[in-house]
């Protein structure tokens, strides 16, 4: 799962994968890896009515969050913080709203797993701001990804039929 958290004017990518026991969690911010992979054992998380209690490093934490739309507010440990979060479905929908892609500055990622329909660009193509650089089928629909800026195609890292997940490096463009 993808999510983007927004604090203090500062955005980063919270990857959260589940594996058979545990909850792999990354974070970064601008592309860049922060910290390690972080491990939680499922054994060692609970959820009930918006509190979160998990062991970490033998050190117990317990989360209480209060949803409003995107806006949270988390409280831990005697502190208190407001993030925006997207999940992927939200940062999907946001993306088609805006008609701006899931990419950075200089590619496009999956916002969501999915499959590649059609590709629309090929490398050195320019392509503006909007233009629609190829379709995938996520969440029963065909969505077009198109670029965010002004660029250049540098290599498209996919092909027609490819299943995709959540984060995957789509295409790289010089901006």
């Amino acid at each position: 799962m993808l999510f983007e958290a927004e604090l203090r004017n500062k955005k980063y990518q919270i990857i959260v994968d589940k594996t058979a026991s545990t909850w792999e969690v990354s974070l970064k911010q601008n592309g860049k890896d922060l910290e390690e992979k972080i491990s939680i054992l499922h054994k060692d998380f609970e959820e009930a009515d918006g509190v979160i209690s998990f062991l970490f490093e033998n050190i117990s934490y317990l989360v209480d969050t209060v949803a409003t739309g995107t806006d949270y507010d988390v409280y831990t440990r005697g502190s208190y913080r407001r993030v925006k979060i997207f999940n992927d479905e939200m940062l999907l929908h946001e993306s088609l709203k805006s008609g701006r892609s899931m990419g950075g500055d200089s590619g496009l990622t999956s916002g969501m797993p999915g499959k590649i329909i059609k590709i629309l660009v090929k490398e050195g193509d320019k392509v503006e701001e909007g233009t629609p650089m190829l379709i995938m089928e996520a969440m029963k629909m065909e969505n077009e990804m198109k670029a965010s800026s002004e660029a250049t195609i540098k290599k498209v890292l996919v092909c027609v039929g490819d299943n995709v997940e959540t984060g995957t490096h789509l295409i790289q463009y010089d901006v």
